[in-house]
């Protein structure tokens, strides 16, 4: 009988080369663009985000065939590195000593309705048999700061695309509902302007529905609902560094062994940093009000390159039960959040 040698292959995926930097200038040219239009949408009408104009714009090129390959080199960095700096400059939109204005009641109210949002909205999406995933990221958007706080949590998170897109349209859509029912409620519940503003800003998704909100009802509510909101995304850093904590023991590798990512990943860090920069008032405000446009671009040009890769007929099976979760997750919010400001007596 012959014997036959099976020569030994070694299947090891080569390493990976990173693509040269003039290669990555078309795709980012057309992330830009695509920021552009969504801040020329969002000052025809303020309420709408320039992150969601441009994952619409560009799940709309993925779904019309309009992705190429000479695109991929420069939207895959928009989608990492663009997004990771983004969130470090988002950090230039807190002042701790604003946060720490409103006193221990209202940052107590703040704190505990987003934990017990966070939770229940988790519970719901695994009761609702929803992706882990994108259970984590519905209830991170709802809870903290919408589609900034989405893609923050999805760098430790792990979701796919379709994960990232469709806690977006949740908290998008719910968010957009809240910037009528928040404020009508208050006026039908005989709250004052302070209050209605301190609820919008603990209970609305969005910076800028927030920030639509307390516009409409007037200078006091305006000032309290966008600190208070402040407050919740100053929140995603310790969030994040509390996932990122449960996968160091929870993640396995393919050889068995487990992964350790960072407790603080970089980006987060780099959050804080910016955040403590701002605090210290040492930044002149036409500084800080540059870098806040340019975090806002590149988030918009992040958003572009996620939708790219997004199948939409994915998204929509997970739809109904996302949106649901991401419900639940809202009214548990609001009334914590309002029964809280109640018990405190804010606003009076």
């Amino acid at each position: 009988m012959a014997v036959v040698e099976q020569a030994r292959v070694d299947v090891r995926a080569p390493t990976p080369t990173r693509p040269r930097p003039a290669a990555t200038l078309p795709g980012l040219a057309i992330a830009a663009l695509a920021a552009l239009l969504g801040y020329a949408i969002n000052r025809l009408a303020s309420p709408v985000s320039p992150m969601i104009v441009a994952i619409l714009l560009g799940i709309a090129v993925r779904s019309l065939g309009g992705h190429r390959d000479w695109m991929r080199p420069g939207l895959t960095f928009a989608a990492k590195g663009l997004l990771r700096a983004g969130i470090v400059l988002l950090g230039l939109q807190l002042v701790a000593a604003d946060i720490l204005d409103l006193g221990f009641g209202p940052i107590a109210v703040v704190v505990t309705s987003v934990a017990v949002a966070w939770l229940a909205t988790r519970w719901v999406g695994r009761r609702l048999g929803l992706r882990p995933a994108t259970a984590l990221l519905v209830a991170t958007g709802v809870s903290i700061c919408g589609a900034s706080a989405v893609i923050g949590m999805n760098e430790v998170a792990d979701g796919e695309e379709e994960d990232v897109v469709t806690a977006i349209g949740v908290v998008t859509v719910l968010g957009t509902l809240c910037l009528v029912l928040i404020p009508g409620l208050g006026l039908l519940l005989g709250l004052d302007h302070t209050l209605i503003g301190l609820w919008a800003g603990a209970s609305i998704h969005e910076v800028g529905q927030v920030v639509a909100v307390g516009g409409a009802i007037g200078a006091a509510a305006l000032a309290t609902a966008v600190v208070v909101k402040l407050c919740r995304v100053a929140l995603l850093a310790p969030l994040v560094a509390l996932v990122a904590t449960g996968r160091r023991t929870a993640t396995p590798t393919r050889d068995g062994r487990r992964s350790r990512p960072p407790v603080l990943p970089w980006f987060v860090i780099g959050f804080l940093a910016a955040m403590a920069v701002r605090s210290t008032g040492l930044l002149p405000h036409a500084v800080v009000t540059v870098l806040s446009a340019v975090a806002g671009m590149l988030l918009a040009a992040a958003m572009f390159a996620v939708g790219t890769s997004v199948d939409l007929r994915t998204v929509t099976r997970g739809g109904g039960r996302a949106l649901a979760t991401g419900a639940a997750g809202t009214l548990v919010l609001a009334t914590a959040s309002l029964g809280g400001l109640l018990l405190v007596g804010a606003g009076s």
